[in-house]
């Protein structure tokens, strides 16, 4: 456990030589979780994340390269970083060597008076658990797990409950526990055990996304950037823009291929499916109305310039850039007549 022994020297430094030392990186071996960490700068935050479901590495996957869920991304914000990385499929941080490690380093971090969680679903379960015992001040969470302890969650049947059963629910760490640390935490309501784990988090802000589900939608909410932008805005500036995270949700909600997905990834419940629906179709007019409402002051001549750029190279990307115009404005003339012609 080198950044113990490393930070245990570290402290007996005068501040101003602290900084000196700076930067440093490592990674070790916890067990059945890896650690990556990087510390760069004393002044700035230090940012814990926690690897969600679905990461499910090896031991033989870790190099000198690997970088643990959310480690280069806290790296691109300039902040100080510790990543846990869990390996195999079945793991809820629950090895005695990783909680050691966090208890020998909780008193280790004095110098670092702003401290940071950030986790999705299992992510999120070790933020809560941690928080703590680490002294979090704030804290982002998606979906997260409060605790597989039935006892505490009898209404989590899904079968992650059943297989995680194999640890200890009843010693340290097995519950959330958030101290002093406020922040967000961010899930879809209609799925009643993230509803129900998400109340047990009172002390945190509310932030709710209706279609979101639960772990089947990370892919595709990750490629229209709403995980990374909400985390960046955390990151950076230790709070999220409520008012444009609900803008951001919105605009989500009007892409078509949000629903497509998320029919697709919810093809076995037929009570999700008929949520979907019904939710799809509502906003499908809201879509309309938000249209007709912004329509005189939307510009769709840069989409038409760049269409008849690259009519001849490309027509089909151009008849689609002229459809999304024409969806826009729809009582726009040289948009139908390109339209015709490229048709």
């Amino acid at each position: 456990m080198k950044l113990l022994y490393w930070l245990d020297e570290w402290l007996t430094l005068p501040q101003d030589e602290q900084q000196t030392r700076l930067p440093i990186s490592g990674g070790d071996l916890l067990g059945d979780v890896f650690v990556k960490y990087h510390f760069t700068d004393i002044n700035r935050p230090l940012l814990f994340t926690f690897s969600p479901a679905g990461t499910n590495y090896q031991e033989h996957d870790l190099n000198d390269d690997f970088s643990p869920w959310g480690f280069q991304l806290a790296q691109k914000q300039h902040v100080n970083v510790i990543s846990f990385q869990h390996l195999g499929i079945s793991n809820w941080f629950r090895h005695r060597n990783l909680l050691f490690f966090l208890e020998q380093l909780a008193p280790l971090l004095t110098p670092f008076t702003q401290r940071l969680g950030y986790g999705l679903s299992r992510g999120g379960f070790a933020v809560g658990a941690f928080a703590n015992l680490l002294k979090l001040d704030k804290v982002l969470l998606f979906h997260p797990v409060s605790t597989k302890n039935k006892a505490l969650a009898p209404w989590d049947d899904r079968s992650s409950t059943d297989i995680a059963q194999q640890f200890d629910w009843e010693q340290d760490y097995h519950d959330l526990d958030l101290g002093n640390a406020k922040g967000y935490i961010i899930y879809d309501p209609t799925n009643r055990i993230d509803r129900a784990h998400a109340k047990r988090y009172s002390q945190l802000t509310h932030l709710r996304v209706f279609g979101m589900g639960h772990s089947t939608h990370a892919t595709y909410l990750n490629k229209f950037g709403f995980y990374k932008q909400v985390a960046v805005d955390f990151i950076s500036h230790q709070q999220v823009d409520i008012a444009q995270f609900r803008l951001q949700t919105k605009t989500l909600r009007f892409k078509e291929d949000y629903y497509r997905r998320l029919n697709k990834a919810n093809a076995k419940s037929a009570h999700r499916q008929a949520l979907l629906s019904k939710a799809h179709n509502i906003l499908i007019d809201e879509k309309a109305a938000h249209v007709q409402e912004h329509q005189a002051t939307i510009n769709i001549q840069p989409l038409i310039d760049i269409a008849l750029k690259h009519q001849d190279e490309h027509p089909k990307d151009a008849i689609q850039l002229l459809k999304v115009a024409q969806q826009l404005a729809p009582d726009d003339l040289l948009v139908e007549h390109k339209l015709k012609q490229l048709k």
